[in-house]
């Protein structure tokens, strides 16, 4: 079976690099190259390629706004991700979006090479210490919103999460259609029960909790 794969990268000497490197393997088949996340998403859904290695860091959609609009798509595409790093909580986004592999750029070129083929064959392939960073944050975040639905009730969870995403109180209250005196009162009710100091500090809360 020959793999048939879109590589994806800004940079032009590291395009050339994945280029050769597949070229060079008997069983794998470059079919588009991309330098940005836009022509990325554009070959994969044009040409609808086994695997897609993508870097994260791209113009024009970064890798996690491609795995986005490819998410729910009904495309026989797998992604492996490439990345100089990525901080575990774009891992994690990137992992809950579909992606299978990731390599780190430092890995040995047959690193990659063998992800490629783990995930073609349906498989994940995943770097160990970068997974193993994401899964602890998830871990953190399943306990912290286990603890918070233990501590709120569900309509303060709302507001938090309300907060979170940035909405102000009148339009809270519109939304949950009640009024802005018991918008207030919940928050004020929030503050106590977590701790905290004030609305900037709940949205830093809710936030690093994965609301």
């Amino acid at each position: 079976m020959t793999i048939r794969i879109v590589v994806a990268d800004d940079h032009p000497f590291i395009l050339d690099g994945l280029d050769q490197l597949f070229r060079g393997q008997p069983d794998c088949e470059i079919v588009a190259r991309a330098t940005s996340g836009a022509e990325a998403l554009q070959a994969v859904q044009r040409l609808r390629p086994d695997i897609l290695v993508l870097d994260v860091r791209m113009p024009r959609m970064d890798g996690i706004d491609v795995l986005k609009s490819l998410h729910g798509q009904d495309l026989p595409t797998k992604v492996v991700l490439l990345t100089a790093s990525l901080d575990d909580a774009r891992l994690l986004e990137a992992f809950r979006l579909g992606a299978m592999g990731l390599v780190l750029k430092e890995s040995a070129p047959r690193l990659l090479v063998q992800s490629v083929r783990q995930v073609a064959s349906g498989e994940q392939s995943w770097n160990g210490k970068a997974i193993a960073g994401a899964l602890r944050l998830m871990l953190q975040r399943e306990q912290a919103a286990a603890t918070m639905s233990s501590t709120l009730t569900p309509r303060e969870i709302e507001v938090t999460r309300m907060v979170a995403a940035g909405l102000r109180n009148k339009e809270i209250a519109a939304r949950l259609e009640i009024t802005e005196a018991t918008v207030k009162f919940h928050l004020h009710s929030i503050y106590e029960k977590l701790r905290i100091d004030g609305r900037y500090a709940l949205m830093s809360y809710a936030r690093d909790h994965g609301l």
